[in-house]
């Protein structure tokens, strides 16, 4: 994104962030940056009073869709008060400071994306939230709404733009290239969705949102890897970095920065420093001098069987697995 990172640890969109104090703490520990709490489109209508546009754009799939998204008066943080945690974490730390906002519609957020520019934010990662549930939508409606969103923001902020998109596109390789084409500046592997849950007793829909792990680190480090070298775009590793070990992978596989949030939450902010320091031990007993002599080294470009992140290598795991 042009930005100059002291660590390859950035600190990923949670509610910590909401307090000054604990962006102070994060870069105390030694985060890269702080990618700020999600700023939903909902939050800005409902301020505007055009809630109801937003939940019909979404929902219309069936009425009960909207048991699936989150209650809008749980949302603590006004439009704002958002900013001007912007402008007091601008005054107070010197790591980069990455506004977030979640949407869904073109329209919902290129006025408050030139506001956070004007705040001072560093950076803009762009997280479109989108669960395509009207069976009529068509894949191509589906991507063009995330590249038209792209595209808005771009002519509207001069600040770098991270994409943060979703492993479900049938072509996810093809679509990284439209975003940057589009004008991203960097690209986020992956999002996250939320994911209902039932109360099979009381037939309920369950509003409830699990860490991750790293065992989910593996379908990021696919792409990260299939990627890196032929995207112009930064490439930020998230999900399932809860140690050195997570974050020494998506480094190997070529990504920019990785990203961290579960752990965190789990641990206490200081568990960054420990990370950290793992890595740091890692790298002296490698001999690697700077992230940049090991980035990327286990890449599909770089290795020996780029075979490896095919399916010809997926058949000879089956065939030489003994199951019995």
């Amino acid at each position: 994104m042009g930005l100059n990172l002291r660590t390859p640890l950035v600190v990923s969109a949670n509610p910590l962030s909401q307090k000054v104090d604990n962006i102070a703490a994060m870069e105390d520990a030694g985060a890269g940056a702080v990618v700020l709490f999600s700023l939903f489109e909902e939050q800005i209508r409902r301020e505007a009073d055009k809630t109801d546009k937003v939940l019909r754009a979404t929902t219309n799939a069936f009425a009960e869709a909207a048991d699936f998204f989150p209650d809008l008066e749980e949302f603590s943080v006004g439009t704002g008060q958002y900013l001007e945690v912007i402008r007091k974490a601008k005054e107070r730390v010197d790591i980069p400071i990455i506004a977030s906002l979640n949407g869904i519609t073109a329209d919902g957020w290129i006025e408050y994306a030139r506001e956070i520019e004007q705040a001072g934010a560093d950076g803009l990662e762009i997280n479109v939230y989108f669960i395509p549930a009207d069976l009529r939508l068509t894949s191509t409606d589906v991507e063009l709404r995330y590249l038209d969103i792209v595209q808005l923001v771009r002519s509207t902020v001069k600040i770098p733009i991270a994409v943060k998109l979703n492993p479900y596109f049938s072509s996810v390789g093809h679509m990284c290239q439209q975003l940057t084409m589009a004008g991203a500046d960097a690209l986020v592997l992956f999002n996250r969705f939320y994911q209902p849950d039932f109360d099979i007793d009381e037939l309920k829909v369950l509003s409830n949102l699990e860490l991750s792990v790293p065992a989910e680190i593996r379908l990021p480090l696919l792409w990260i890897a299939v990627l890196y070298g032929r995207t112009p775009a930064s490439l930020a590793a998230t999900t399932g970095v809860h140690g050195a070990k997570e974050l020494i992978k998506y480094l190997l596989a070529g990504a920019d920065v990785a990203m961290v949030a579960s752990a965190i939450l789990k641990h206490g902010i200081g568990w960054i420093a420990d990370i950290l320091e793992d890595l740091d031990r890692y790298m002296t007993e490698m001999k690697f001098v700077s992230i940049d002599s090991f980035k990327g080294a286990m890449s599909q470009q770089h290795v020996s069987d780029p075979a490896g992140y095919e399916r010809s290598n997926y058949i000879q795991i089956l065939e030489e697995k003994n199951w019995r």
